[in-house]
This record gives structure tokens, C-alpha cells and sequence, in this order.
């Protein structure tokens, strides 16, 4: 029996698009908040990293695995703001419901609230958010091709971190957190309830406008 291969050297098109969707991104959110005012209420925020399912994929074993997100925030009051993105999020499995060395793949948006003490030249700052998630969880297999897909749906996020300045408004802000979405997924030969749990630790870079 051969070993299963990690998720990102197995899948270069994979790779490609989600460098694509960044690239797309970034410059998307950097062109509305150059538009702005310059009063520091916006931030833009790259942040990626590890993590690991807490529950079984309707029995399925899930790899470690790796997501990333770009995110916009805009504080409305003191301390007080709301943010919005898109991220990805994938883990590989040796045998799962849906057939041998099938990864999986969560994206979608993300929206919430959060609370944010910020960073100044003489201290950390920290970060609180509460929000949901509208999903959805593709399966592809050894070739490259997705073969199922759940189909978006709503979820939520909690999540937290601190924030280390680095000056010119540019602060690192290491962070963790949940995830939690459900979706069911139905073929001709059964149906079943997808419960995708999973904690992830994040690095991210924040540039406050």
C-alpha cells in the first residue's frame, strides 16, 4: 500500500488557483481601500497556517492540514468594528465515504463582529471575533478533479489573537481559531451529514489604513 502523499504536493493546480484567487484579492481589497480615507479605521489582513479537525468527517479520518484567508475589518466604534473575507481551508484522508486518498476542501466567506484593542509603538494589542460562515466542502480526488460538492451553506467562526506592531501600519498578528459547518451531501448511493469541525492557528499580516 502506498503512503499518502501530502495534500500540496499532490495537487499543483490546486496551488495555482488558490495563488490566483489571492493575487485577485489582494488587489481587489487594496483598490477599495486606497479609495478611503486615510483615518485608520480600515485594515487588510493576509493570514495563513495549520490546522486540525476536532471530529471525524461523518468517519472519516482527516490529515492535519492548511487554509488561509484574506480579510477585510473597519472599526466603527472605539474598540468595535466588523470584518468580512474569503478563505480555504484543506484536509487530505487515506479512506473516507467518498473513496481512497480524497482531500477536502472547505471555501467560502466569512463575516462577523469583532472587538480589537489596538497595537501602539510601546505595546501588543489583541483581537476578539465572533462570526458566521457561508461554505461549502468540495472532495477531489488523486487526479486533481473535484467530484463532489456539498454546496454552500451557513456556519459560524470564533476566533483570537494579539497583534505585534511593526511599524508604518503594518502590525503581525499570530491568532487561532474554530470553524464549524455542516452540509450534507448526497449521492446515488446514499446520503450523508458532513460535520466539519476544526481548529486552526494562524499567522497573519495586518496593514491598518
Amino acid at each position: 500500500v502506498l503512503p499518502h502523499k501530502p495534500l500540496f504536493t499532490k495537487h499543483n493546480h490546486t496551488m495555482k488557483r488558490i495563488a490566483l484567487i489571492t493575487t485577485g484579492l489582494v488587489l481587489m481589497l487594496s483598490m477599495t481601500l486606497n479609495a478611503q480615507n486615510q483615518n485608520g479605521r480600515f485594515g487588510l489582513e493576509l493570514n495563513a497556517g495549520a490546522s486540525a479537525a476536532t471530529h471525524k468527517l461523518s468517519g472519516t479520518n482527516l490529515h492535519p492540514g492548511f487554509g488561509f484567508e484574506g480579510v477585510i475589518h473597519y472599526r466603527v466604534l472605539a474598540g468595535a468594528g466588523i470584518y468580512a473575507g474569503w478563505g480555504w481551508n484543506g484536509f487530505g484522508s487515506e479512506t473516507s465515504f467518498a473513496g481512497n486518498e480524497v482531500d477536502f476542501e472547505e471555501t467560502g466567506y466569512v463575516f462577523g463582529i469583532q472587538y480589537q484593542h489596538p497595537c501602539d509603538n510601546r505595546s501588543l494589542g489583541y483581537f476578539l471575533r465572533a462570526g458566521g460562515l457561508y461554505n461549502h466542502i468540495e472532495m477531489e480526488n488523486t487526479e486533481g478533479e473535484i467530484f463532489g460538492d456539498t454546496g454552500h451553506g451557513f456556519g459560524w467562526q470564533v476566533a483570537g489573537g494579539v497583534s505585534l506592531p511593526l511599524g508604518r501600519g503594518w502590525s503581525l498578528a499570530p491568532g487561532v481559531r474554530f470553524n464549524s459547518l455542516d452540509r450534507e451531501y448526497t449521492t446515488e448511493s446514499g446520503e450523508w451529514d458532513l460535520k466539519l469541525r476544526y481548529v486552526s492557528a494562524r499567522i497573519g499580516f495586518v496593514k491598518s489604513f
